[in-house]
């Protein structure tokens, strides 16, 4: 069965919106503005290579302004994760690098800004570049030590490494500041599973789905986590929901047979003993040796008897 392990859900489109200009306004061109209104738009249409054509456009007009790296970056992460999930991972790796050099960038003119080690952070996460993601949110966290992002990209990081201790202390962290996050609880439910604490992921899967009920992915990794419980009969209810949500989930299907096929095996009677037949003292062996030493007792007693002189009796003859 395949592991439910989603990717980073996309958030470019929050960086877009978060690319205003930093503290120390650079000067912009009169149509960096309207190409990157015009960016919008393509992103918007998740056409991202005419949005990264408006935004080359942006980064001509406003050369030193960090903010018009950070757009591009933005739009050239999207564009990586279109890429994934069309299955062409030679294009989303050039893009999650295209995208890695625009935040470089970004940091280089604004150094002190968390803004481009964050976003650089996230994009390492989604191209498996993990320790670079965590020397990244780090520095972020070190200059904005209260940024929730930044403690979430982290935690990404940690689970990246397997430092599922680490990971599920940046994910509360980060709950406490922002707790509508839905992949904080999504992430911390994972680092706990494979801490086995599996409460606590039934927990959080828990909350993602009184936000919303009808979140099939939380469903079917509850179901997981309480089969992992040996909870089979709540693995099976959870199943059940998300095939009405989802039902041609063909993994879901396969885990709610195997939670019911333990199910079933846990239910079931135990097996009535098959009497073992009492041991008689009369067997085929047993006959045969005793006849074997008949026969010998027999042989002996001849040998010792033949040839012996009758016995005289004492008696005379009158």
């Amino acid at each position: 069965m395949k592991t439910r392990m989603p990717l980073i859900l996309s958030i470019w489109l929050l960086g877009l919106v978060l690319a205003a200009p930093v503290a120390v306004a650079k000067k912009r061109g009169g149509d960096a503005d309207e190409h990157r209104r015009k960016a919008l738009q393509f992103i918007d249409a998740k056409q991202f290579a005419e949005a990264i054509q408006e935004f080359n456009k942006e980064v001509e007009a406003a050369p030193d302004d960090p903010a018009a790296y950070r757009d591009r970056g933005t739009a050239y992460r999207g564009a990586a994760r279109a890429a994934e999930v069309a299955g062409d991972a030679g294009a989303a790796g050039q893009r999650y690098s295209s995208a890695i050099a625009d935040f470089s960038k970004e940091i280089e003119l604004a150094p002190k800004d968390s803004a481009g080690y964050m976003e650089r952070a996230q994009t390492e996460d989604l191209a498996r570049q993990f320790d670079a993601a965590l020397a990244d949110a780090n520095k972020a966290i070190e200059l904005k030590p209260d940024d929730a992002l930044s403690l979430k990209f982290r935690g990404f990081a940690y689970i990246g490494l397997s430092q599922w201790d680490k990971a599920v202390a940046d994910f509360t962290a980060s709950i406490q500041k922002d707790p509508n996050d839905p992949q904080n609880y999504d992430r911390r439910a994972w680092a706990n599973r494979n801490l086995k604490n599996f409460p606590a992921a039934v927990e959080d899967y828990g909350i993602l789905l009184q936000k919303n009920p009808a979140n099939e992915d939380a469903l079917v990794k509850r179901g997981s986590t309480y089969a992992a419980l040996l909870d089979y009969e709540k693995a099976i209810a959870d199943y059940q929901a998300a095939l009405k949500i989802k039902p041609d989930d063909y993994d879901t299907v396969q885990r709610m047979q195997y939670a019911q096929a333990q199910l079933a095996a846990k239910n079931a009677p135990p097996a009535t003993p098959t009497p073992t037949p009492g041991t008689s003292i009369f067997t085929p062996a047993k006959i045969f040796f005793a006849v074997v030493i008949l026969v010998i007792i027999a042989v002996v007693v001849r040998l010792v008897t033949r040839g012996k002189p009758e016995e005289i009796t004492s008696s005379r003859i009158r």
